[in-house]
């Protein structure tokens, strides 16, 4: 019985007891989230930062129901530090990105970003690790593949971190468009004008804006925003290459709806303007009749 209610004992229970209700009261606290905010991204963030609360509480529980013990084992904490750091040393640089990553602002919640070869949406930010939504692999036009990618955050401090969607939340996408010898160039650049102007003209406020904010960070030259169209005269047609800026999750409907309408409107022009394609056709090889002279005769 002496031992159940010794000093030690009585001070894990209050760890443990102490423990056990902040748990209770952080998950409660993160279940009445969703019914006071709506937007998914705030909601977000205030979960994280009573988690964050809690451990921080947690800590000072413990820091003060040991405090007489504490002095004592300074020098047993500083040799067992050292071992510990030699040994985790993954982790601490973890949880050193994840500090770069909250103070630097690598990326955040929602970013498209590729971080250790994975490209996808950022779901998570833990403390050691980001979780991510797979964008890409198996599947193109930057469609999820459906797998959440856990990658450590000290990939930060180890490779490049793309971020699609940081400051500058467009890309620049390019479409070629073979058009045949012959046609009218004139028209066929006209039509691919009109064409990226009528279907992109949304964009181009916004990404003017964002550009604006971007040069008052970073030493950047002026680029032109508008679509560009080029051409290039090879063998066997003539290449029109228009370069445009979409939104970085828009960039496959936004090159379906490019061809679709180039489509219409060239069809339109009465073989004025001509798509051009390359037609392989193999002939069989005749039969040869190979006959040998006997010379042994007469």
């Amino acid at each position: 019985m002496e031992v159940l209610f010794s000093p030690t004992v009585m001070k894990l229970a209050a760890v443990i007891l102490s423990f056990t209700v902040l748990g209770i009261v952080v998950r409660i606290i993160n279940n009445t989230i969703p019914s006071y905010i709506k937007d998914s991204d705030v909601r977000y963030r205030v979960r994280k930062m009573i988690s964050f609360i809690g451990y921080g509480m947690g800590l000072l529980v413990l820091a003060t129901i040991f405090s007489d013990k504490l002095g004592g084992l300074t020098v047993a904490f500083g040799v067992a530090g050292a071992g510990i750091a030699f040994a985790l040393q993954e982790v601490i640089a973890s949880f050193a990105g994840w500090f770069a990553i909250s103070l630097a602002n690598f990326y955040k919640p929602g970013d498209r970003i590729q971080l250790g070869g994975i490209k996808g949406d950022v779901i998570d930010i833990g403390i050691l690790r980001t979780t991510l939504m797979e964008v890409g692999e198996w599947v193109k036009g930057d469609l999820y593949s459906g797998r959440i990618v856990r990658i450590a955050n000290s990939f930060v401090f180890k490779e490049p971190v793309f971020n699609y969607s940081g400051d500058f939340p467009f890309l620049w996408d390019e479409i070629t468009v073979p058009i045949k010898y012959g046609s009218n160039y004139n028209l066929a650049r006209e039509i691919f004008y009109k064409v990226t102007n009528e279907l992109l003209s949304s964009y181009a406020v916004e990404v003017t804006k964002s550009w604006q904010e971007m040069t008052k960070d970073y030493l950047l030259e002026q680029v032109k925003l508008e679509p560009v169209i080029t051409l290039v005269a090879n063998d066997n047609w003539v290449e029109f290459t228009i370069r445009y800026v979409v939104d970085y999750k828009q960039r496959r409907i936004t090159k379906d709806k490019l061809f679709t309408k180039i489509l219409e409107e060239v069809e339109s022009t009465n073989n004025k303007v001509g798509f051009a394609s390359m037609t392989v056709h193999l002939v069989e090889t005749p039969t040869f009749d190979v006959r040998l002279k006997d010379n042994s005769k007469g």
